[in-house]
């Protein structure tokens, strides 16, 4: 993430920073139960990012719970960051059970593309569980588009402009919200596209901040009913967080850290004076 067009137009109106304000006060008067279905790399990191932003996160995998647990949250998070065959299933039945109540399904298809098993275990939980809103990398929204086009690991080969017509074709096949993250994140739905450009260089050098940004999202989608806010509105606080941090911060190994407490501390003055986002949903 880093200045690009969007800021140059300075087109932020008081209305759109109060709905973004309006979400974040949200979360923390309703503190929204996350049930999250993970990586291991990140569990911890998400967690404490929910929390941080005030909703309340679980960290629940095993098959033989996930459907009762994601009986009691507002939004389900599902990331195959690192996968299993278990956990696959567990996602599935989790996932079906969320749709079948009306609970947001926010999905991180991490490392799309770059193995056959991880994209058709993408391909599979769009199909079975038709998840509400998608959040990844550019390489990895296109991998779920173009056969052959994911990245060779677990980062973008690609930007979110780059990408863009793929991004619309994802929205359209799947009627989900898509947001992919890169210098200027995009987040589609139908014919709506909104760019902001909040956040900093750092960001890509500590690790799963990519997935703290699905986490996130879920945390907006389950106070908020419109999937493309929503997204658009979860990476506009994770910019403005990561761009308070990085002030404070020596380097990565002190940049999370900050990040929570940015994330903690934000408030409606760094909103009306930070936000950089184009378009509306």
């Amino acid at each position: 993430m880093n200045s690009g067009s969007v800021r140059d137009t300075n087109l932020i109106s008081e209305e759109t920073a109060a709905l973004v304000w309006a979400d974040v006060q949200k979360i923390r008067a309703e503190a929204p139960l996350v049930h999250n279905i993970t990586n291991y790399v990140v569990m911890n990191a998400t967690a404490n990012a929910l929390l941080a932003i005030g909703a309340s996160p679980v960290m629940a995998h095993a098959i033989e719970e996930v459907e009762e647990m994601v009986r009691h949250a507002r939004a389900l998070v599902l990331n195959i960051g690192t996968l299993s065959a278990a956990w696959v299933e567990a996602m599935v039945k989790a996932g079906r059970q969320a749709r079948q109540r009306g609970i947001p399904v926010v999905l991180d298809p991490v490392g799309s593309g770059a193995t056959e098993y991880r994209t058709a275990t993408a391909h599979r939980l769009l199909e079975q569980v038709g998840p509400t809103i998608v959040r990844g990398n550019a390489s990895e929204i296109r991998s779920l588009v173009r056969a052959g086009a994911g990245p060779k690991g677990v980062d973008s080969q690609h930007t979110p402009d780059e990408i863009l017509g793929e991004a619309e074709a994802l929205s359209r096949q799947w009627h989900c919200a898509v947001s992919v993250s890169g210098p200027v994140d995009i987040v589609v739905a139908g014919d709506a596209v909104v760019r902001v450009a909040n956040g900093h260089a750092m960001m890509a050098r500590v690790t799963g901040m990519g997935c703290t940004a699905t986490a996130i999202t879920g945390a907006f989608a389950a106070v908020n009913p419109s999937p493309l806010q929503a997204a658009a509105h979860a990476m506009a606080i994770m910019g403005l967080a990561g761009e308070i941090a990085v002030q404070r911060a020596q380097g990565p190994g002190t940049f999370f850290p900050h990040f929570l407490d940015a994330l903690h501390g934000l408030d409606e003055s760094h909103i009306a004076r930070g936000l950089h986002m184009q378009g509306r949903g």
